[in-house]
């Protein structure tokens, strides 16, 4: 019985090679933000190296990708310039990782990087970090070979032929997920019914209907026709992301929703959509627990114009949660003024009225002493 082999793959393993090289691409993000991050990575590893993106904004599948094939360390020729769509691209590179690749047998010496880099598959050593597999050793007993891997802190063994197809499924779920996701023009109808489900606190459908929007509006921002939008589009845009980001924060993806509403707050700009913003983002942040960074927003939204019924019981919220009691105590008084009962401020005042005693009774006497003929 032959003997069994075991291999470190310690000086061949990959892990984070992909966030290191995006360390020196200045358009590194831009580039994950409209190819895919997976796709992106993919073209590295195939040698397919873009050159240029020509976006459309309506239709971002259809962007068309400028690239040269050039294997890694070799100048390309910029006479062999491809252009393909977006869709065909990311199945040009998925078909590229899915042929089968030759697996020599493993190496006799310990030594032999190549040999092993080769036995494994360059490909599926670059691949397996995209995926949280991180290769620890290979095991050679005979004519089977074994992986022991770490993903998600678990060890866990695979034979090679086993390891390589589990990563090839990986692949083509990577294409499965781009080709159902909904990338088409907006559909600013959708504002309609998403406002519907809104006010009827169903917030899952919320998502269902505008949960496609951020990240083709995210690259759109960045277009000069984005930059060209009317007000009266920038404003519907922003006001459907304002009710997505909501929803997100209601179901508890607070960060995910924050980062929506400040995509909403840069279509918004000073136009009428954006004291609503403004306000949601402000709101987000007091029930997240941070009255403090919530009253920039609500601030600007009270600038702006937001509701005085709205905004003046939130700011009182949040001066009395940072122990600002007498701005607490101003927005109160601004509150009652726009018609909101004591009940719905029943809190703050008294935890107001708590903290400030004596003083403020006396404060009130010398209002209502002045107030008389």
């Amino acid at each position: 019985m032959a003997k069994e082999r075991v291999f470190s793959l310690d000086a061949v393993r990959t892990d984070g090679w992909f966030e290191r090289i995006g360390e020196g691409i200045g358009s590194f993000h831009a580039l994950c933000d409209i190819v895919g991050e997976a796709f992106f990575a993919f073209s590295m590893i195939t040698g397919a190296r873009i050159t240029a993106l020509t976006v459309d904004r309506r239709n971002p599948d259809n962007t068309l990708v400028d690239f040269v094939i050039a294997p890694p360390g070799e100048e390309e020729d910029v006479g062999d310039v491809q252009r393909l769509t977006l869709v065909d691209f990311r199945h040009r590179l998925v078909a590229a990782l899915l042929t089968e690749e030759a697996m020599p047998p493993a190496p006799e010496r310990d030594t032999d990087l190549e040999g092993l880099q080769l036995h494994i598959g360059v490909r599926y050593l670059l691949l397996a970090p995209l995926y949280g597999y991180s290769l620890r050793k290979l095991m050679v007993e005979g004519r089977t070979s074994r992986l022991l891997l770490l993903r998600d802190g678990m060890e866990e063994t695979y034979e090679l032929n086993d390891y390589r197809a589990r990563i090839r499924a990986h692949v083509r779920e990577e294409l499965d997920r781009a080709s159902d996701r909904q990338k088409s023009a907006i559909d600013l109808t959708k504002v309609a019914d998403a406002e519907v489900a809104a006010q009827r606190g169903e917030w899952g459908k919320v998502i269902q209907i505008l949960g496609s929007w951020p990240a083709p509006l995210a690259i759109f921002l960045r277009t000069p026709e984005g930059q060209m939008l009317t007000p009266e589009a920038r404003g519907l845009i922003a006001k459907g992301l304002g009710m997505l980001g909501t929803s997100c924060v209601k179901l508890g993806e607070e960060q995910q929703g924050e980062e929506v509403m400040r995509l909403a707050v840069q279509y918004a700009q000073d136009g009428v959509a954006a004291a609503d913003i403004f306000r949601r983002l402000g709101e987000a942040m007091l029930e997240d627990g941070r009255p403090g960074e919530a009253l920039g927003p609500l601030r600007r939204a009270a600038n702006l114009g937001s509701p005085p019924k709205t905004i003046w019981p939130l700011l009182a919220k949040a001066f009395v949660a940072r122990k600002k009691y007498l701005a607490a105590l101003a927005c109160i008084r601004e509150a009652r003024t726009a018609g909101v009962g004591d009940a719905e401020l029943r809190t703050e005042i008294q935890e107001i009225e708590a903290t400030l005693g004596p003083a403020l009774t006396a404060w009130r006497g010398l209002i209502l002493a002045s107030s008389r003929p």
